[in-house]
């Protein structure tokens, strides 16, 4: 592969963006599920590519850039991040929504692991154990985490997992999109969103992507003068030093301990961390605008989504597509049974809005929980986005964990004592919360957990 496959890869994957982007501010079905134009992307570029109709010049690489993508998503989580907020006053604020938040991700988690470990090689046999990983891997993970794992267990043999993953992924992402709008429609005609009241009411915006002059905001501050640098280059330099750093370490550790396979993006996490400190020290780090971070990562997740979709391979798709069916059954209903069950008890006030982030972030991505939660309250008048970013800074550090050390844990033939920790992790989770915050009753009626 040439720097001219890379460059063209990219340029190719761009142009379907934006014919996706046209498409989606034209055609009324697309709007009205809200699908984002980089899943619209990525179908193009799969049935356009070499499985199908073959007029797309990809490069045979662009299955990797998946997994290479999710270290510099990652690697930007703590980059520009200048609020210290104690564990404490989170849990006071926000605590029942930290807690159920991780119960869901976590009980996705431990019990598709069990699953692939106990129930799945009984019904069909011979399939690889960790099978089961794979869905909460593209469903609570999206499709970086999915390659970033598959990439793992292709390391050790496995080279089926990443496609399998993406579709899990893809799967998610539709899935949890379509039904999480059908979710707000059945909300407002029962009654239970706070704010919104009818589909209607939604701003127009939203529905074709466009933002009016009115609504548009900046992307950040110039922090740096361009004399020196470009602010963005400033930025974009940070993103991808992380990135690279985490790279350098993750091959020191393969000489130091080869049989032990660290995640690239777990160590992006730590290296992000690690430069944020170093700028405060140098009394830089007020010159880092966490806006233009942020619209990095998201440009590089749609690149991720777009590309992940793009190289699922449909033979294995083919191949597995009962064992995934069951599963993507099971994992809707999962996050079904969280969503109507748990959420309406546990959650305090603003149930609805909360279950829906949470519902969003359990089938697809972060960014699906802040779709749905803006599809029921457009301005944020409930406070639920500020609650989920407090929530968000400490739970990066439970997903982290999930993300890095399940593949490994798997792979070293713990899987069953790792589901059963990581499902009583998710027992105890809503323990704490029942403990700290009460168990309400659900007033169908009214819509609203009532206290007891």
């Amino acid at each position: 592969m040439t720097v001219t496959d890379f460059l063209l890869d990219f340029c190719i994957m761009s142009g379907l963006l934006l014919v996706s982007h046209v498409i989606r501010t034209r055609v009324r079905l697309f709007q009205n599920l809200y699908i984002p134009a980089p899943l619209i992307a990525g179908f193009l570029g799969l049935f356009l590519g070499h499985q199908f109709l073959n007029v797309l010049p990809f490069s045979s690489a662009i299955s990797d850039y998946a997994g290479v993508l999710i270290s510099v998503v990652f690697g930007t989580m703590f980059l520009g991040e200048r609020r210290k907020v104690s564990f404490g006053s989170m849990v006071k604020k926000a605590g029942d929504s930290f807690f159920v938040n991780g119960a869901a991700e976590i009980a996705q988690f431990g019990i598709f692991i069990l699953i692939g470990v106990l129930v799945l090689p009984l019904i069909f046999p011979g399939i690889n154990e960790s099978f089961g990983l794979m869905l909460p891997a593209g469903f609570a993970g999206g499709h970086g985490t999915a390659a970033a794992m598959g990439g793992v267990f292709a390391e050790h043999g496995w080279d089926e997992a990443t496609s399998i993953g993406q579709a899990f992924a893809t799967i998610g992402l539709l899935g949890g999109i379509v039904f999480g709008v059908a979710l707000v429609n059945l909300g407002t005609r029962k009654g239970y969103t706070r704010v919104l009241k009818k589909v209607e009411e939604l701003p127009e915006e939203m529905r074709v992507g466009l933002n009016p002059p009115e609504k548009r905001e900046s992307l950040g501050d110039d922090t740096v003068n361009s004399i020196s640098m470009d602010s963005l280059t400033w930025h974009g330099a940070l993103v991808l030093a992380t990135t690279g750093l985490a790279y350098l370490i993750n091959h020191g550790l393969a000489i130091v301990l080869p049989q032990i396979a660290f995640p690239t993006y777990g160590i992006a996490i730590i290296c992000g961390i690690m430069l944020q400190a170093v700028l405060r020290a140098l009394k830089l780090d007020a010159y880092v605008d966490k806006r233009p971070i942020t619209h990095i990562c998201s440009c590089t997740t749609d690149y991720l989504v777009a590309f992940g979709v793009a190289s699922i391979s449909i033979n294995v798709v083919v191949k597995y597509a009962v064992p995934i069916a069951v599963l993507a059954v099971l994992g809707f209903a999962c996050v079904f049974f969280f969503h109507f069950v748990i959420a309406g008890h546990f959650l305090r006030n603003c149930w609805y809005e909360r279950s829906l982030f949470i519902f969003g972030q359990c089938t697809g991505v972060l960014a699906t929980g802040v779709l749905l939660l803006r599809v029921s309250d457009p301005e944020f008048r409930t406070g639920a986005l500020g609650d989920f970013g407090l929530v968000w800074l400490f739970f990066t550090i439970v997903d982290a964990l999930l993300v890095a050390l399940t593949p490994t844990l798997l792979l070293a033939g713990w899987g069953l004592p790792a589901g059963i920790v990581i499902t009583l992790l998710a027992v105890v989770f809503l323990l704490l919360s029942w403990k700290m915050f009460g168990v309400r009753k659900f007033n169908a009626a009214e819509g609203v957990p009532a206290e007891e």
